[in-house]
């Protein structure tokens, strides 16, 4: 403990100065008692009067607490499948490792692939992970032991790692020791590695699967591949293997004149002398969907910002867009009969009424969406008075030049404000200079920045709360903000999403229904509780709860169960136990007397991960050790291994902490000075004194 004087030490003599001429002045008379008595008075009162004029000068206390931390040991271990019975063989000598090093005065835990720290009970492990993935397992314990004294984490693995990053990848600060597991040599395998197909396709089209062969030691052999669809072949070809490591790829043309989510397995023949056959299928699940959204991008002129938009929509697979330029395309009144979901209009209305008839037709499709997108010559009067989003007062011919700003007070949409951020850094648009003023009910996107100073006028405004929904950006030159962004990121992605989040937002149908239930998530995996949400709202669309709800499930062979509960609040529906396979539901109640249905569906993955790669990977746990410094042995090992760390053991570290505070809230200081007080005046009132 330090005392510090924030003043000149010279105030010290000050306040002892003080302090004895007030004693001395007080007790310089006759005494009425003895001399000694009198000195011991004076001092006593010359105490408290130093002590009170050195807390006014604020003196401050340092204390400095140092905490000692005995190191600390992980024992990490894989408990994935491919792990099995080599993790549950091994588990009596990691029982007798951690022992041993808790007995030499090393905190040891042990942590699992799911994030399990099962202290000494070794024994109630389960190797039932279906993936494996060692940067999270190891990520985890850095996490947990955040500023703590961690030296060592012994890994015991098989070093197959089939998700997340690898685990060299990393940067730790503790020494990794791994223990080998399972076998290195390879087995004689032959597997569907993976399946390339797309997540959507559309009703009737054929669309391809891809699938992925891999076999090891069948060189000369020869096996069919199948595609299969509810069971049916659908199709099948055979391959040959050249040599004892194959690789072979096999594409299927398939098609589904049936909407909704489809479920597609390739399988390989089973051949003799197979190490494992939980490998040879791979299942993958297309979402058949009947009809794309249509978009209708009508513009004035050719435009470089026209093929950014459509660069833009084409990143959605459920969008289909038709480009009509005015001027170019011989009637675009041929495509007024289309029915769209949403119209882009590029320039248009213009100064001139350019195709002002073919404009008006588009327009007057009752409650189609509108995005107006102006531009040099863009009539923004005219814009003003179709678009239900911004006020806007030009003269023909004045422009400005403006770069964008992202409103962070923006909701509809889940943006990210630091991603949009880069927009300020973007090449300015070319907007009409003049007056704008939202509308009611209107929310602002981006502001317009003219050169460093930032105005509130907006640049990119939309309005969803009107009977046709409508957005606007006021400036040409989006193919310029694309260019840029890629120059500064390599990536196209923070305009590409805001556009394309705008125009599902404006384009997308209101839901009105009052029954509403949804699975939180498409996919799962095997193993996992399925969630789905209830909604029921009543004529003015408050939540309601109470009511009895039935849900009839359907797997893929046709098979229903039933199931009922009830909506309460906060609460969800959960499923487990499901089988692989694509599930569809349909949910049924009872609103204001009236039967209301929904119907939705979801997907369980059973993805065998453990079953892909089943030869232990020596060498990555090899190079972890030698990265962070620590050892790599082999399951027979472990007596070296403790020896090791018993050798090697760290010293305990030593943590301070300091702390300054104000000598005066110091509660004993208090009493010090009652103390003072109190045994002056008693002494007084003892001898008689006043």
């Amino acid at each position: 403990m330090e005392i510090i004087f924030q003043n000149s030490y010279w105030y010290i003599g000050l306040c002892l100065l003080l302090g004895a001429g007030y004693a001395f002045l007080m007790y310089q008379p006759k005494p009425l008692w003895s001399r000694n008595l009198n000195i011991g008075l004076s001092f006593l009162r010359g105490a408290l009067i130093s002590t009170i004029a050195f807390l006014l000068f604020n003196p401050l206390i340092k204390t400095i607490e140092t905490i000692i931390d005995r190191p600390k040991a992980v024992i990490a271990i894989d408990n994935s499948e491919s792990v099995g019975s080599f993790g549950q063989k091994i588990l009596p000598e990691i029982q007798k490792l951690q022992q041993s090093l808790n007995d030499e005065g090393l905190e040891v835990s042990v942590q699992t692939l799911d994030n399990q720290n099962f202290g000494e009970k070794l024994s109630e492990i389960k190797f039932n992970q279906k993936r494996t993935n060692l940067a999270g397992l190891i990520g985890n314990i850095k996490n947990n032991f955040e500023s703590q004294n961690l030296t060592d984490v012994i890994l015991l693995t098989d070093g197959i790692s089939n998700e997340g990053l690898s685990p060299t990848d990393g940067k730790y600060t503790f020494k990794i020791h791994s223990i080998g597991l399972g076998d290195t040599i390879p087995k004689k395998d032959v597997s569907v590695r993976s399946v390339v197909a797309n997540k959507i396709a559309y009703l009737g089209n054929q669309f391809p699967v891809q699938a992925d062969v891999v076999a090891t030691g069948f060189a000369g052999k020869a096996a069919n591949v199948v595609l299969k669809q509810n069971g049916q072949t659908v199709s099948k070809q055979t391959v040959t293997f050249k040599q004892n490591n194959d690789f072979q790829q096999v594409t299927f043309q398939a098609s589904s004149n049936v909407s909704g989510v489809q479920h597609f397995v390739i399988e390989v023949d089973a051949l003799a002398g197979e190490f494992t056959t939980k490998n040879n299928r791979r299942d993958a699940y297309i979402d058949v969907i009947d009809g794309k959204e249509k978009i209708l991008l009508l513009a004035l002129a050719p435009h470089p910002d026209l093929k950014a938009i459509r660069s833009i929509v084409e990143r959605n697979a459920n969008y289909e867009l038709d480009i009509k330029i005015m001027g170019v395309n011989p009637s675009p009144l041929l495509f007024t009969d289309q029915k769209y979901d949403l119209i882009i209009l590029h320039q248009l209305p213009d100064y001139f009424n350019t195709g002002g008839e073919i404009v008006k037709k588009y327009i007057e499709k009752a409650n189609t969406p509108l995005f107006f997108i102006l531009g040099n010559q863009s009539s923004a009067n005219a814009v003003s008075g179709l678009n239900g989003a911004v006020a806007i007062n030009a003269n023909a011919g004045q422009i400005d030049q403006v770069t964008g700003r992202f409103n962070p007070n923006f909701k509809l949409l889940n943006l990210d404000a630091d991603k949009l951020s880069i927009i300020e850094k973007l090449p300015p648009l070319t907007v009409p200079f003049g007056t704008y003023k939202p509308l009611t009910g209107s929310e602002v996107v981006l502001y317009q920045n003219v050169g460093n100073l930032k105005t509130d006028r907006p640049l990119l405004v939309l309005n969803t709360s009107t009977t046709r929904k409508t957005a606007v950006l006021t400036g040409e030159g989006l193919w310029q903000w694309r260019l840029e962004e890629y120059n500064l990121t390599d990536k196209q992605e923070a305009v590409d999403e805001l556009f394309e989040k705008t125009m599902q937002l404006i384009s997308v149908k209101d839901d009105k229904r009052k029954f509403r239930i949804y699975s939180l998530d498409n996919e799962y995996d095997s193993g996992q509780k399925i969630v789905l949400e209830t909604e029921i709202y009543n004529d003015i669309y408050e939540k309601t709860y109470g009511q009895n709800v039935r849900l009839d499930l359907t797997d893929e062979r046709g098979k229903t169960k039933t199931y009922s509960y009830v909506n309460a609040a906060g609460a969800r529906f959960e499923l487990s136990g499901l089988a692989e396979g694509a599930y569809r539901f349909k949910a049924t109640t009872t609103i204001n007397n009236k039967v209301e249905s929904i119907t939705g569906q979801f997907i369980v993955r059973d993805l065998q991960l453990e079953a892909l790669n089943t030869t232990a990977d020596f060498g990555l746990l090899r190079q972890l050790a030698t990265q962070t410094n620590g050892q790599f042995a082999m399951a027979n090992q472990i007596e070296n291994l403790k020896t090791y760390l018993l050798k090697n053991k760290a010293a305990n570290r030593l943590d301070s902490t300091e702390d300054l505070s104000e000598l005066i809230r110091k509660k004993w200081l208090f009493f010090l000075l009652l103390l003072l007080a109190t045994a002056e005046w008693g002494i007084r009132k003892w001898q008689g004194g006043y």
